[in-house]
């Protein structure tokens, strides 16, 4: 391809210096707290 941007041997450079971060675990919200949300955004907002 003619005119690429930057050159291919600095590909994934910075990616691969970062450290890893583990993702941290997430609990799914209490289904009282998950049905409020969908009744504000179904209901309320209408979408």
């Amino acid at each position: 391809m003619p005119g690429s941007h930057g050159s291919l041997s600095k590909a994934g450079k910075v990616r691969n210096q970062t450290p890893k971060v583990e993702a941290k675990p997430r609990r799914s919200p209490v289904p009282r707290v998950r049905n409020r949300k969908n009744y504000i955004k179904y209901v309320i907002l209408k979408k």
